[in-house]
């Protein structure tokens, strides 16, 4: 079998510097639609949650969009989902089954298969006969072909290309998300995006902080290494790999992205990015994303 990584491996920087960019909701304005529209229908279609749809709503959203665990890989995200529905004293009241998940808490420990679609496929080979991994399989798939459907058209933030170009010359650029590489090509081809990056990485290729060790590991100094992200594991990928991090902040990333491009790029490659600058930068994305859900403060 061919290693879906291979790209990363092969991957052969033309310049000094690597900039890792994450898509949904980092480039492009796509995570209120897949989230909204494709992801939490099929959450409640597949996983029988009709009569508690509204709380499932609400908890989807915040895990997936207006919490510090945004842009989770959709598997944990999903479990995620589940347990906060079965804490909420709500849902209780409804007499409602939340599902436990426990084979796909199983799935999600291992690391012997990635966590993508594929990866839950070669996994059920080894537990075949399983219903709720059966189930997984529906979901995720109904989720791929309702994004297909529906995700298209929608353009890069504002400043995103200008930023590209201005570093093409300066840097190598690669893709860094835990979309299916699919929809990752999709996205960067409509908008003539793709030409300007050396590598689209998916989530068949790994977890984001593998993305990034697999390109700059021996390639690249730390200090010009750096990841824009509008998540918390985007900030994690690049800390476990000594790199920078700028946040794309949540709600404000047309903002971010035009800070990014006016000033952000240039301390990065003059080498005055990292210190209080970042951390400044951090400490106002960090405080964009709660821990506790609204309706607990309620």
């Amino acid at each position: 079998m061919s290693n879906p990584a291979q790209a990363l491996h092969d991957f052969q920087p033309r310049h000094s510097f690597l900039v890792g960019i994450d898509s949904d909701g980092c480039a492009f304005d796509t995570m209120e639609i897949k989230h909204k529209e494709c992801f939490i229908p099929a959450i409640i279609q597949y996983w029988d949650l009709q009569p508690v749809s509204k709380y499932a709503r609400q908890a989807a959203e915040f895990v997936n969009l207006y919490s510090t665990w945004r842009g989770t890989n959709r598997w944990p995200a999903l479990v995620m989902v589940f347990d906060l529905l079965r804490a909420r004293d709500e849902v209780k009241r409804r007499s409602v089954t939340i599902p436990q998940a426990e084979s796909l808490r199983q799935f999600i420990a291992q690391d012997r298969f990635p966590h993508s679609d594929s990866g839950l496929r070669g996994y059920m080979t080894e537990h075949s006969g399983d219903p709720e991994l059966e189930r997984a399989l529906a979901w995720t798939t109904a989720v791929n072909k309702a994004i297909a459907e529906m995700v298209h058209g929608v353009p890069p933030f504002p400043y995103v290309r200008e930023s590209l170009l201005a570093m093409e010359g300066r840097a190598d650029m690669i893709v860094v998300s835990a979309t299916p590489t699919a929809a990752l090509d999709q996205e960067w081809h409509e908008h003539d995006l793709a030409q300007h990056v050396a590598v689209i990485a998916g989530q068949e290729m790994g977890k984001k902080a593998q993305h990034l060790a697999l390109a700059s590991s021996g390639r690249f100094d730390p200090s010009h290494i750096l990841m824009i992200g509008d998540a918390p594991g985007d900030m994690q990928a690049a800390r476990a790999n000594h790199a920078l991090f700028y946040p794309i902040m949540p709600g404000e990333e047309e903002q971010s992205w035009q800070r990014f491009y006016d000033e952000a790029m240039d301390r990065f490659f003059a080498g005055t990015y990292a210190g209080d600058y970042e951390a400044a930068l951090v400490a106002e994305f960090e405080a964009h994303l709660p821990t506790t859900p609204p309706w607990k403060h309620a």
